[in-house]
């Protein structure tokens, strides 16, 4: 399989933000918000298309004023000025930071007073999943500053819109799909017994990238005899050995957008239980496909692979949850658990990860992506194999 031909325009059109906007303004005019307040990068490159690594530096914080009414508004550090200013943002503020004693403070103030004096409702991100990127100090001294303000949870608007994707969302992240499906194509040629799991990730990562990805910003996996320990860990000097299970679980990343999907190989050969857990978590997934559709809950779709793991007296594998939500994080909401009622929309793009312990301190895990079309699922990743493949040498 060669590297994807088709590839995506990078970026989006300013109409994609202001859509985004307008939609977010109508939900808070519905819930009397006069504006939120956003601080962290999925957030502040959702409205406006600000996109750098730079976010990884924690030295300075960066926010978007989102009103109910009008345009945003970005306050950021001076350095950032050249990238905002090619987004559609217009009303840019900004200071030279790092400055401690005030690292955009008093530009804040400034900027929310008037819903102070009106003593306004402001949303912020409180729920799950979410995090504050300012110092605590800084916020406690704005709140101190701004005593009018009515702080709210915004949560439930970010997050009925993140979770819904735009045709453009889901063209960028299936060619991350395919991205990793490519690489995945290649993989049998350099994992061979003797090869240390350490140098199987790195080679793996550079066929990723000379695929077309622009970052591999998540690899994990493992491999072991009959299955593997856990599927976070970093991977360590053990050599692949004949009987080993191996797993890799990529999250590449294109344009800004994930994929998040695993494949399993036998080395060398497949013993039958092995064969029999991949056989069940192959049917667990087709049951995760088959009750993907408009409508229904994640604890549907949760049950429904549950269903088939119970066949054999399985659980979860001690994961906590059967998937995930997909997009400009490697896991995003909702979740696929047994505890969460979000109603599953069309373009949702989900992750289905029924995951099974087989035996001693051995799991196994299989995940695809899918997006929702109006009559049910349609995979984003190739379907992997129905049996176990063996990587013969």
């Amino acid at each position: 399989m060669t590297a994807p031909s088709k590839v995506p325009e990078r970026g989006f059109p300013p109409n994609e933000f202001t859509a985004r906007t307008r939609r977010a303004q109508d939900r808070m005019a519905a819930c009397d918000m006069a504006g939120m307040l956003l601080t962290t990068e999925p957030e502040i490159r959702y409205f406006t298309g600000f996109h750098t690594g730079f976010w990884q530096s924690p030295t300075r914080p960066w926010f978007l004023f989102l009103p109910v009414e009008g345009e945003p508004v970005a306050v950021i550090p001076e350095i950032g000025l050249p990238v905002m200013r090619r987004t559609w943002i217009e009303d840019i503020r900004s200071w030279p930071a790092p400055r401690p004693e005030d690292d955009g403070l008093s530009l804040l103030i400034e900027l929310l007073a008037p819903l102070a004096r009106k003593r306004r409702r402001l949303g912020v991100l409180k729920g799950p999943e979410t995090h504050l990127r300012m110092p605590l100090g800084d916020y406690e001294r704005l709140l101190a500053a701004l005593p009018g303000l009515r702080i709210v949870d915004a949560t439930p608007i970010v997050r009925a819109l993140r979770m819904v994707k735009t045709p453009a969302e889901i063209e960028k992240i299936a060619h991350a799909c395919a991205i990793g499906a490519s690489a995945f194509a290649r993989l049998p040629e350099f994992a061979r017994p003797g090869v240390p799991l350490e140098d199987l990730f790195r080679t793996f990562r550079r066929e990723t990238l000379a695929r077309g990805a622009d970052e591999v910003p998540y690899l994990a996996g493992g491999a072991g005899p009959g299955g593997y320990e856990d599927v976070i860990s970093p991977p360590s000097r053990r050599p692949l050995a004949q009987g080993d299970i191996l797993m890799l679980d990529l999250g590449l990343r294109w344009d800004g957008y994930f994929c998040d999907f695993d494949r399993n190989f036998a080395i060398g050969r497949a013993e039958d239980a092995a064969r029999r857990a991949y056989d069940l978590l192959w049917r667990a997934t087709e049951a995760g496909i088959a009750a993907t559709r408009p409508g229904a809950t994640c604890r549907e779709l949760y049950r429904a692979m549950r269903a088939v793991l119970a066949e054999a007296g399985e659980g979860d594998g001690n994961i906590g949850r059967l998937g995930h939500g997909l997009g400009m994080q490697l896991t995003e909401w909702p979740s696929l658990m047994e505890g969460d009622d979000t109603v599953i929309e069309e373009n949702m793009v989900l992750t289905l990860e029924p995951s099974l312990s087989c035996g001693g301190n051995r799991m196994m895990v299989q995940e695809e992506n899918v997006v929702v079309g109006p009559r049910g699922a349609r995979l984003l990743t190739p379907r992997a194999a129905p049996e176990l493949p063996v990587i013969r040498g």
